[in-house]
């Protein structure tokens, strides 16, 4: 799919990679770009400096992602401005470094937003898409989502859960014009993993350090331009550290193996 003159939408866009794909996709040529985040101060903020480039093809709300409500209003916004919705990233995501002890709040939390927003951005966009033959759905999930994050069960499972869901739409609707990507990065320097480093939690302090010891620490600008590279050339999977696909392909050529070497990564971590 072509970039140029179309309409997006993305989500968790105050910073970090929503923000930076946000940026590539204006420099692509796009027509209109709503940027949404929870975070209203820092959407604002980003939503100003683009549109101090970019003009009127720039527009923000905050919302919640993860609520159907909001994510109609956002793509209702989207319309009103620049037109239908063509291309939608759903990048909005949480971490944690909650294992067995995460409560059920926490569980539910990291699903919606990690995986039932998709979901609910789906039911929305996906009819319309297969009735005008064209539509490209952008997941961010993570390396996490192929190879198991070290510490965090509530990150780990929702993450493959959008990993599978991705899977599933291009399955699904992929031979009726929907076209679907899903990026898996591993180290992004993003605030998200920052924090995680900052943590009082020696479990999330773990998983932190399990990311940035396991490779080359990418900057948000250089995922985004492998994410507007993937739009072009309708890839799936998209991932900016190429080790990742090494590790995943001994994940599946022996299980046991990569498991036992997960079990002293994870003694070499903490």
């Amino acid at each position: 799919m072509l970039i140029n003159d179309k309409v997006a939408v993305v989500t968790g866009a105050a910073g970090g990679i929503g923000a930076a794909v946000a940026r590539r996709l204006l420099e692509a040529g796009a027509r209109g770009v709503l940027l949404t985040d929870l975070d209203g101060t820092r959407l604002d903020a980003t939503v100003r400096e683009l549109a101090a480039e970019h003009g009127e093809r720039v527009a923000g709300r905050a919302a919640d992602a993860a609520d159907t409500e909001d994510l109609s209003a956002l793509l209702a916004l989207a319309e009103e401005r620049f037109g239908p919705v063509d291309l939608y990233f759903a990048n909005a995501g949480i971490g944690g470094g909650a294992g067995l002890d995460a409560s059920e709040e926490e569980w539910s939390r990291a699903l919606d937003v990690n995986v039932m927003a998709h979901v609910r951005a789906a039911k929305l966009l996906v009819p319309g898409w297969v009735e005008r033959g064209e539509g490209y759905f952008f997941t961010t999930a993570s390396a996490a989502g192929l190879l198991t994050q070290i510490g965090s069960a509530t990150y780990s499972v929702s993450k493959h859960a959008a990993v599978a869901f991705a899977e599933w739409l291009s399955v699904t609707y992929g031979d009726q014009g929907v076209r679907v990507s899903c990026l898996c990065p591993q180290g992004v320097e993003t605030e998200l993993l920052m924090a995680g480093t900052r943590s009082a939690d020696p479990t999330e302090r773990a998983a932190a350090r399990a990311v940035l010891d396991s490779g080359e620490l990418l900057q948000p600008l250089d995922v985004a331009d492998r994410v507007v590279e993937a739009v072009a050339d309708e890839r799936f999977l998209v991932l900016p550290h190429p080790q990742v696909l090494d590790f995943y392909r001994h994940k599946g050529a022996d299980y046991d193996r990569w498991l036992r070497g997960m079990r002293r990564y994870q003694k070499a971590v903490r």
